[in-house]
């Protein structure tokens, strides 16, 4: 246990890979006991926690409203809830507005997600691309090939609904990825997640952005932060907090990144870190 953890500290956890269990499939991805014990620990001690996850809240407000955390970073960083607890599929919804009391979306206009998602097609007609926005994935393929349980419907990119969208999801294949990296326009983020989704978004729209946000809020310092993932989309994250942890199984990047290593995601590595750090406090 390091000695620069602050004596207030906030826990924040990445989900896929670093606080769930692994899965056959996407779906099949689980909590155990052993973690959901481990934050209610923390609430008991008064400790913040945060999910900080990619994942969008058709697939994350279940395990926010087992877990009850005190704030909810989605889709990397384009959604943040301030209030969990009482949050509703509905409620996060971007609606009208982009900024509301308890919720900061982060995206950009979909009638440019739209042209950028048909110039790429008209270069690369058979990549597989889709447009997230209010929980809806319009994509070009069947999504349900990866995902079965996420809303989506198909689309050539000339009819979607006007508004904020989180991001372009895109899944190239390895011989489109060259041609891919010159079509993606230069003030937009690209993030990679778990190797084989591509994420195009406001380059505000990340996880770390999102954290200084909730600090910004909660009147903390980003070093009172202890963070935990696994993928590349993390280390931003990491870097920023007092306290950067990687799970063992972690990206050799996010290994390196990180200050701590603790055991994996499989072996309950964040609740075990999270236990051992509760007895160090009394």
């Amino acid at each position: 246990m390091t000695t620069s953890i602050s004596e207030t500290p906030c826990i924040v956890a990445d989900l896929d890979g670093t606080l769930l269990h692994d899965g056959e499939t996407f779906e099949d991805r689980f909590l155990t006991e052993r973690s959901i014990h481990a934050i209610e620990l923390l609430h008991e001690r008064d400790i913040p926690f945060i999910i900080a996850t990619a994942r969008p809240v058709s697939t994350g407000i279940d395990i926010a409203h087992t877990l009850h955390p005190d704030a909810v970073i989605y889709l990397n960083g384009s959604l943040i809830d301030y209030d969990p607890e009482h949050s509703t599929p509905q409620s996060l919804s971007q609606n009208d507005s982009p900024e509301r009391e308890n919720v900061t979306s982060i995206g950009f206009p979909s009638s440019r997600a739209s042209e950028i998602c048909r110039t790429i097609i008209a270069q690369i007609p058979s990549i597989h691309i889709g447009i997230v926005m209010d929980d809806v994935r319009y994509t070009n393929f069947d999504l349900s090939q990866i995902w079965t349980t996420q809303t989506w419907q198909y689309t050539d990119f000339t009819d979607i609904p006007e508004g904020t969208v989180d991001k372009i999801i895109i899944f190239p294949t390895q011989d489109q990825v060259h041609k891919l990296h010159t079509l993606i326009p230069e003030d937009l983020a690209v993030n990679i997640s778990e190797g084989i989704m591509w994420m195009v978004m406001n380059p505000l729209a990340n996880k770390e952005h999102a954290l200084e946000l909730i600090c910004e809020r909660w009147g903390r310092s980003p070093k009172d932060l202890v963070s935990f993932g696994d993928d590349l989309i993390d280390i931003g994250m990491l870097n920023m907090s007092g306290t950067g942890i990687a799970v063992a199984n972690a990206h050799p990047s996010v290994l390196q990144a990180a200050d701590q290593v603790c055991p994996s995601n499989n072996d309950d590595g964040v609740a075990q870190w999270i236990e051992q750090y509760l007895d160090s406090r009394q």
